[in-house]
């Protein structure tokens, strides 16, 4: 009974029977919980793996954390595509603009307060988790020169997240940031370039993060039968 009462049933029919073909919608293959504002969720959703009920979780109540500022929002204008079970947490702010795409892996994950500001690409890998309070943004948001030359720097650059990635809490992703297989970021880092000539197994930190230590990675075989228990629905 409490997690039937945790899900915000009016959103959640509403997003399912208003963005999928009915045979799917019947499925409910995302839940909304808790308080959110849909505020534009006029793009695509994509599925690339077998549809099942609340493989998707905005609001999902998986982390420590058991109230809700009740300042949830979702704007999807571009495109989402989701590669398997996801989860957002508590009191998201999600905006995905016109022509561009947030791509989700399987069991990756947004910590509660979390933000993501889309207006390229972000790609998230497999096992991409990303902690509280964290922050992706692939635009500068406004236009940005060269005062003496004139030149125009580019507004967007894409964001790439490789699989089995652990990012720590109040992290900054800038556009540019490219991140390998098995890489941990630590608390409090700013990332803004390609980090993967660094290798895998590697653990960045600091503003602008470097490297800190190599031969390094969280437990994910010992973790992910307990994960998949706990976060899928």
């Amino acid at each position: 009974m409490k997690f039937y009462y945790s899900i915000n049933w009016v959103k959640t029919l509403y997003f399912n029977f208003k963005k999928f073909p009915f045979s799917i919608a019947l499925k409910l293959p995302v839940y909304f919980y808790g308080s959110v504002k849909l505020k534009n969720i006029s793009g695509k959703v994509i599925f690339k793996a077998p549809i099942k009920s609340g493989m998707i979780g905005f609001g999902q109540p998986y982390e420590l954390i058991t109230r809700s500022k009740g300042t949830a929002e979702f704007s999807l204008e571009g495109k989402m595509i989701l590669n398997g079970h996801v989860q957002f947490g508590k009191d998201y702010l999600i905006h995905v603009a016109q022509n561009a795409t947030l791509e989700m892996g399987n069991m990756s994950s947004l910590g509660h307060s979390g933000k993501i500001m889309c207006y390229d690409k972000i790609t998230f890998g497999d096992f991409a988790r990303i902690g509280y309070e964290s922050q992706l943004l692939d635009s500068t948001a406004h236009q940005l020169i060269n005062t003496v030359s004139g030149e125009i720097y580019p507004l967007t650059a894409p964001i790439r997240l490789g699989n089995y990635n652990y990012i720590s809490n109040r992290v900054t992703i800038l556009s540019k940031t490219i991140t390998s297989d098995y890489c941990t970021i630590a608390s409090n880092t700013l990332c803004n370039k390609d980090y993967t000539s660094l290798g895998e197994n590697i653990l960045i930190g600091g503003i602008p993060a470097k490297l800190i230590k190599k031969n390094i990675s969280r437990d994910w075989e010992g973790e992910k039968e307990d994960l998949m228990k706990w976060l899928i629905i």
